[in-house]
């Protein structure tokens, strides 16, 4: 009788964590990444404040860095740190917790980005 963890290979494990769907590597390791181009830098970088469809709650996003997945996901990092709250990364978008507009907007021009403040 033979092993069954040879005969189908491993089918699960917590070692690594989530993998990437796309090159089959741990998310931190992924290839992918990588692999995507930069968004050309189609004018200044917007900073607004939005709370549609977010059950009330305020947020201040960050829409046309002209970063690559990598160097955007560092920069929300950074931003999320020195505001002091929380958030998120996702579709080249940076979402920071709470109205942190004037914040965020005197941090990417100190960083180099033409930042603007866009709305009301």
């Amino acid at each position: 009788m033979k092993n069954s963890l040879s005969a189908g290979g491993l089918v699960y494990s917590t070692d690594t964590g989530r993998m990437c769907p796309g090159c089959r590597q741990p998310v931190v390791a992924c290839t992918c990444k990588q692999a995507q181009a930069v968004p050309s830098p189609g004018g200044p970088v917007r900073v607004s404040r939005e709370s549609k469809g977010r059950g009330g709650k305020t947020v201040t996003v960050i829409k046309g860095l002209p970063l690559d997945v990598v160097a955007l996901a560092q920069l929300g990092k950074q931003v999320k740190a020195a505001c002091g709250s929380g958030g998120t990364v996702k579709d080249g978008v940076i979402e920071v917790q709470g109205d942190h507009c004037e914040l965020v907007l005197q941090m990417l021009n100190k960083l180099g980005h033409a930042a603007k403040r866009a709305g009301g």
